[in-house]
């Protein structure tokens, strides 16, 4: 079996200014960013619908990235792929002291088992301090520098909000959390009877960012259930569509009572009730 390191040295190879691959010579950081997020999202696509069969190949492809960026940075004098691995082999090791409490990454460990509570409490302890001392001007400092600005809008809002809450700017619970989401959906509604795009835009991601705090709250990771929820509307698009398939009617043809009908008909195909037909 091929190894690590001819993985690499493939990379390698496509970049080779003479004999390479004319598409991976041209690359840069930059444009290769939609390759590794695309991949990043086939992995999790791939977990999800348990297809463990092609998971290999698709962490496969997400490694590609690393060694793409990291080859980039080698040609650039920057760093390269044994610096990736001995960084997060440092982080993990500084991140753990519960299990590497002297920091040698083979030293037996002796020391109590701490509880996930305790873990969590030790690991944001230890990421507060590294913001700290990456942080050029400390008086400056904020809990959200590190939340990337690249992440799913949907999934850097519970960041956001996981950091605030973690110095206790939060609500103790969910129910004022769904009364918050009802206030937002009140402001939406006054802002449409206003006719005005610029509010109504705002005050639906008022609305977005609340429903993430109640998802966050209901211990609900907002990112899978909208995922979930997007496969769920997939499976019932597709059935009204193979319905009409199946008697001949295109689907421009059909009223919305009809196509609601259909899709009555799919939720309760998937719930197994009878039809009401």
């Amino acid at each position: 079996m091929y190894s690590l390191e001819d993985l690499l040295h493939l990379m390698a190879r496509l970049r080779d200014p003479q004999y390479g691959c004319p598409w991976d010579i041209k690359q840069s950081y930059a444009t290769i960013v939609p390759y590794t997020l695309e991949e990043a999202y086939e992995v999790a696509d791939a977990i999800e619908r348990g297809d463990f069969q092609h998971l290999q190949g698709e962490l496969g492809d997400l490694l590609f990235q690393v060694v793409y960026y990291s080859q980039l940075a080698r040609e650039e004098g920057r760093f390269e792929f044994e610096g990736v691995v001995d960084s997060i082999t440092r982080k993990l090791i500084r991140r753990h002291p519960h299990v590497f409490p002297t920091g040698d990454l083979y030293a037996p460990v002796d020391t109590p088992r701490l509880t996930e509570e305790q873990v969590k409490h030790r690991w944001e302890e230890i990421k507060a301090q590294e913001r700290a001392e990456k942080a050029g001007a400390p008086e400056q400092l904020s809990l959200l520098d590190d939340v990337p600005h690249a992440l799913p809008a949907l999934a850097r809002s519970a960041k956001l909000q996981k950091r605030a809450a973690g110095v206790g700017f939060d609500w103790p619970e969910a129910l004022p959390v769904l009364d918050k989401v009802r206030e937002e959906l009140d402001e939406v509604l006054q802002a449409m009877a206003g006719d005005d795009k610029a509010a109504v835009a705002e005050e639906v991601g008022d609305l977005l960012f609340s429903v993430v705090n109640l998802a966050r709250h209901l211990k609900v990771d907002p990112e899978n259930a909208l995922r979930g929820a997007n496969g769920k509307f997939e499976r019932r698009f597709r059935f009204i569509e193979q319905a009409l398939r199946d008697t001949h009617r295109p689907i421009e043809d059909c009223t919305l009572e009809e196509l609601d009908a259909l899709w009555g008909e799919a939720k309760r195909q998937e719930k197994n009730l009878p039809s009401c037909g």
